[in-house]
């Protein structure tokens, strides 16, 4: 395992992101979660993420739970963030951060990030004085590092670190897709960091597990390099340039777990065959008709659509039925999704609120217009 030359305390470069745990029954599944927890710290790692909103607020009465009280405090370290719905002035935040510490069931964070940066909302956090906050609440020894994660262009992070250069890591989006993204822009992020001297932080580095399930053509081209998985090869790319302190995976299973510690636990950065094979697999992605949506939800998690339109279920679907023409993916969209309580693309009354949600930038107003034509015409008649 390689040591962190960032961050001493962290054990090796490779993140548990708790925003898709397993789940049953509606709850996050105790048995898979903990011998998930259990494997990665006995595999020698120790960095666990968490935000309020994941898993409509249990992932982190999850993490008290299942990591918490089962393992030492110095066992493992803790990121948490302040996400713009939950404070609208200066006096909210400590009383949520207070919460939160105590829903985690934890002292104090090792990481605090001011989450999901962009043009609009920091404004609000600039006016609220949350980072001012989140730096009281690091000299009171309640936080260790205080960072930020981003979703915007390149030139808004550049203009947040100049206002405030103590931000000690930033977590960005990054994957050997979004890598040149005008829209995305993963490596003019990445350069921002590195001109400020930030390492980053890497959240989708399989883009919502898009790059763990290629289409044939893509993944053939790794396959015939006879190494790992099509994840492990989306995750050691992320991990192999040299300001990256850590990658953070999102696994919902235990055999996610385990191919990510196969990969992790002795890690080598992406040589030159395997760089050849990962642009070869872009081309082919960019050639295919796909939304790139992640599924991390923040559309209707985050800033709730009105008209409670399923949107990255309806994505999904729409990419599956592009793709493979499947009469189950129809089925799914007409009785399942589109049916009542939800609403259908048709309801969407453009108020733009999942557009300013949304990390990938999509124009979802249109998409769904073109989704719910697409669909119509699929329908049996």
């Amino acid at each position: 395992m390689i040591v962190n030359r960032f961050f001493p305390e962290i054990k090796g470069n490779f993140g548990f992101g708790c925003m898709r745990l397993p789940m049953k029954d509606g709850e996050v599944d105790h048995d898979e979660f903990s011998k998930m927890a259990d494997a990665f710290i006995n595999a020698g790692f120790n960095y666990f993420d968490t935000a309020h909103g994941y898993i409509g607020g249990r992932s982190e009465t999850a993490i008290r739970d299942y990591v918490s009280l089962r393992h030492q405090r110095s066992e493992f370290l803790l990121t948490n963030k302040l996400s713009e719905p939950y404070f609208n002035s200066e006096e909210d935040i400590v009383p949520f951060f207070r919460s939160q510490l105590e829903l985690c069931g934890v002292e104090y964070f090792d990481f605090y990030l001011m989450h999901a940066q962009n043009a609009n909302n920091f404004k609000k956090f600039k006016a609220c004085r949350a980072y001012e906050t989140a730096f009281e609440l690091k000299r009171q020894g309640l936080i260790r590092h205080v960072g930020l994660s981003f979703h915007d262009s390149a030139d808004v992070l550049d203009m947040i670190l100049n206002e405030y250069p103590e931000v000690e890591a930033v977590q960005i989006q990054f994957n050997y897709v979004d890598y040149d993204d005008p829209q995305v822009q993963s490596k003019l992020c990445y350069d921002v960091c590195v001109k400020h001297g930030k390492p980053c932080i890497i959240m989708e580095p399989v883009k919502g597990g898009s790059l763990a399930n290629l289409p044939e053509e893509a993944a053939s081209v790794l396959k015939a390099l006879g190494g790992g998985s099509c994840p492990s090869y989306a995750v050691r790319f992320a991990a192999s340039f040299p300001n990256v302190m850590m990658v953070l995976s999102g696994m919902s299973d235990m055999s996610q777990m385990e191919d990510n510690l196969s990969s992790m636990s002795d890690f080598t950065p992406i040589d030159e065959k395997e760089m050849n094979a990962i642009k070869e697999v872009v081309t082919v992605l960019r050639n295919r008709k796909i939304i790139p949506c992640t599924g991390c939800r923040y559309c209707v998690e985050q800033n709730s659509c009105p008209m409670n339109i399923r949107i990255p279920d309806i994505f999904e679907v729409r990419n599956r039925y592009d793709n493979f023409k499947s009469w189950l993916s129809l089925m799914r969209y007409n009785r399942e999704l589109t049916a009542e309580p939800f609403g259908k693309p048709s309801d969407c009354i453009k108020c733009g609120m999942c557009e300013e949600a949304c990390p990938q930038h999509l124009e979802i107003r249109r998409l769904l217009e073109e989704t719910d034509a697409v669909m119509r015409r699929g329908a049996p008649q």
